[in-house]
């Protein structure tokens, strides 16, 4: 059942079109719209890639004007990544038209199992963000 709800969400999703950028591309823009001014090592770790891979995903990110470089304060030859206001714009229209798409299918869906899914999704959440948390002290610890 999991399987196939994270394949219908990408059918639902896939209408609300993520073009001009990839679904790595969009796994960066947002990473970066939580991790303001982030250095490239960093972005590769969150991303498990490497740095060379990465710098390719930001070096077309930034062609379609969705990601800003700029200098490191602290030190000349490092880069920050930053999104830039096309890239939140690009970020909330997505949202607001997932959004428009889940509505659609859950405005077909009965008010006691939309309250039922509710539910869930509240428990998933809050045990995702505990797991997410968990695996983020591990980290710290074993760095």
């Amino acid at each position: 059942m999991t399987s196939e709800a994270a394949e219908l969400l990408e059918i639902v999703w896939g209408r609300a079109s993520t073009s001009p950028v990839s679904a790595s591309q969009l796994r960066v823009l947002f990473i970066l719209e939580h991790n303001e001014g982030i250095n490239l090592r960093s972005l590769a770790d969150a991303l498990g890639s490497t740095p060379p891979s990465t710098s390719r995903l930001c070096d077309r990110l930034q062609a379609v004007g969705y990601v800003e470089r700029r200098p490191s304060a602290t030190s000349r030859r490092e880069l920050r990544l930053f999104l830039s206001p096309r890239g939140s714009s690009f970020l909330r229209e997505l949202r607001s038209r997932r959004e428009a798409a889940l509505e659609s299918v859950l405005a077909q869906m009965p008010a006691s199992q939309r309250t039922a899914l509710l539910r869930g999704l509240e428990s998933f959440c809050a045990a995702a963000a505990a797991q997410f948390h968990d695996d983020g002290a591990m980290d710290a610890r074993t760095a």
